[in-house]
């Protein structure tokens, strides 16, 4: 019998044991990358990338994974395709899991993610949608297990904006067993939905310096996501007070980590000398993009399992 066709639209679509075992692997792939060893299991797949929002690491990353891993990869704008014109999601996820291995798709509706991979009969990535980034969150634990080991049982803070990498924050909480405490302005505060699943793990509130507080890391990201731009000005004057400087990260634990998925506006959602300092691990974070994705490509397409 055939196996299932796995999808990973949020972090939920796997197992806290499949989780680790893809993290163990990230970091196993990542080794073999460097040691120079050739790994080439995607030989003749090939990856539809749908990009309805601009993207820098998880298009260079997903591309380079396909590369690396002997297969290749498409990428589809929604000018340059007839997504744009307004074919609907399911007939794109038809017509493609007839041409391409796995599609990865990254847009605003977290809805038409859903559809996509109903209508589907290869694996669909959710690449970002306004609810959730869990490729990202793939990294970030990547990036935790590599320098602290287990991420069970420490204190995460989050600060600024609940967004959809907040979001993914929440479900890890709950999957890995750490604490995660949400800091947000009045208003800003991530989906109550999501919050009421991860209550156990999650709390929310409104100060930074009470969700820091002796945290082993602490992650934020722009308080003015894509799509928000009209917004920034008032963001900035309501994010007033929530920019992780080094008065902050002092109330976290001495050896505690920074993250940021970036793009990263230094001295408005992080300071200068915390972005350069020896707390910030945000550039291992991103190259970690790559390791993880090679890791979830192998799992989708290959383990199938």
């Amino acid at each position: 019998m055939a196996n299932a066709i796995r999808h990973f639209l949020t972090l939920d679509d796997f197992t806290k044991q499949e989780i680790l075992d893809l993290l163990e692997h990230a970091i196993e792939l990542k080794t073999a990358h460097y040691k120079g060893e050739s790994y080439r299991p995607l030989v003749g797949k090939t990856l539809s990338m749908i990009f309805a929002k601009s993207s820098t690491r998880t298009r260079v990353s997903f591309e380079t994974a396909m590369n690396q891993m002997g297969g290749a990869a498409i990428n589809l704008t929604a000018d340059g395709s007839q997504i744009g014109r307004g074919e609907p999601v399911i007939d794109t996820a038809r017509v493609l899991s007839g041409m391409v291995d796995a599609i990865m798709i990254r847009t605003d509706d977290h809805n038409d993610v859903v559809e996509m991979a109903n209508a589907a009969t290869i694996p669909v990535i959710n690449g970002l949608t306004d609810n959730f980034h869990p490729c990202q969150l793939l990294a970030d634990l990547q990036t935790f297990m590599e320098l602290r080991g287990s991420i069970e049982g420490a204190r995460v803070a989050w600060i600024g904006d609940g967004n959809n990498v907040c979001h993914s924050f929440i479900n890890a909480a709950r999957i890995l067993g750490f604490s995660l405490t949400v800091a947000t302005p009045k208003g800003y505060e991530p989906s109550n939905d999501v919050v009421a699943i991860d209550s156990s793990y999650c709390k929310v509130g409104n100060d930074p310096q009470a969700a820091v507080e002796h945290a082993d890391l602490v992650v934020t990201d722009t308080w003015a996501s894509m799509g928000q731009e009209s917004e920034k000005q008032q963001r900035l004057d309501d994010f007033n007070g929530f920019c992780v400087d080094t008065t902050l990260m002092q109330l976290a634990n001495n050896d505690a980590l920074f993250m940021h998925c970036l793009p990263a506006y230094r001295g408005f959602e992080v300071s200068e000398e915390v972005f350069e300092g020896s707390h910030s691990v945000v550039f291992q974070e991103a190259e970690n993009r790559l390791h993880a994705q090679k890791a979830l490509l192998d799992k989708l397409l290959v383990n199938k399992n």
